[in-house]
């Protein structure tokens, strides 16, 4: 029987998550279909019932709904417990919703095939402290990462991150703009720079190292505020596009258990996206 899935958020229209997986299902010769299902969040409750009314197989969620979906699910993984948060629902063999975050490990996957294993030993800046702040920080320790930086302008919500880590240092933009000289890798992971949204650089580049690594988790446009300076002081960038065709990646393999080609599909999305 043929299988769907589906992507939840509000707005959905601009997601590129529909047209990602079902170039997928067509390459792989998957008997599936997946769709935008526009959500408000008073409509969360009804959509999750609906789905597991009409058999989605599983769904992706986006903003504003990765935390509230939790109350509405059977369990969750262990790293989707960790950062309280959800971006991907399966529905096991015995009807059940178990939430998994691939956010997190989306990136690492993205940061290590542009650059490589060899500096996790670098220190770390990370710009931010929302929900997609926690699933990396949280991804990058997993993955051997320990030298953790996370910048924000109000201290206590990058501390409250810091303190469930059990690992880094949680600073001001003020002192990281005074110390950027310090560290070897940046990562931007504010929404800041998506396309027509308003974009200030969070502090001044003065101190911005030659040769450090600058990525980004926006994906549209693919040379964000951020990256467009990091590259102007001779930064080696990543952009966001490899995150979300990663964390997508992830996502079919709960699913379907098989490893799409993520190559063909960042090449795919950065010609569509340098248009």
């Amino acid at each position: 029987m043929k299988k769907w899935f589906a992507v939840i958020g509000d707005p959905i229209a601009h997601s590129k998550s529909p047209e990602m997986h079902n170039a997928w299902y067509e390459e792989m010769n998957a008997d599936a279909t997946y769709i935008p299902v526009h959500v408000k969040p008073d409509d969360l409750l009804a959509a999750v019932q609906s789905f597991k009314t009409l058999g989605a197989s599983g769904w992706n969620i986006t903003i504003p709904h990765k935390e509230t979906i939790i109350p509405y699910l059977d369990e969750l993984d262990d790293m989707a417990k960790k950062m309280g948060a959800v971006n991907t629902v399966v529905r096991t063999a015995e009807g059940k919703l178990k939430g998994y975050n691939t956010d997190g490990a989306g990136f690492v996957r993205s940061l290590e095939e542009s650059i490589g294993t060899k500096h996790k030993n670098k220190r770390i800046l990370l710009i931010g402290a929302g929900g997609a702040a926690r699933g990396i920080a949280f991804a990058l320790l997993a993955a051997g990462y320990h030298d953790l930086t996370i910048a924000n302008r109000t201290v206590a919500n990058a501390q409250k991150i810091i303190d469930e880590l059990g690992d880094g240092v949680a600073i001001s933009l003020e002192q990281a703009e005074a110390t950027l000289d310090l560290y070897g890798v940046f990562i931007q992971m504010t929404p800041a720079g998506l396309k027509n949204g308003e974009f200030t650089l969070p502090f001044s580049m003065d101190k911005f190292p030659k040769g450090a690594i600058a990525a980004d988790i926006v994906y549209n446009p693919l040379l964000t505020p951020f990256l467009l300076a990091a590259q102007d002081k001779g930064a080696v960038i990543v952009n966001g596009l490899g995150m979300f065709v990663h964390q997508g990646a992830i996502a079919y393999e709960y699913w379907l258990g098989e490893s799409p080609n993520t190559n063909s599909m960042i090449a795919r999305l950065t010609e569509q996206l340098q248009k």
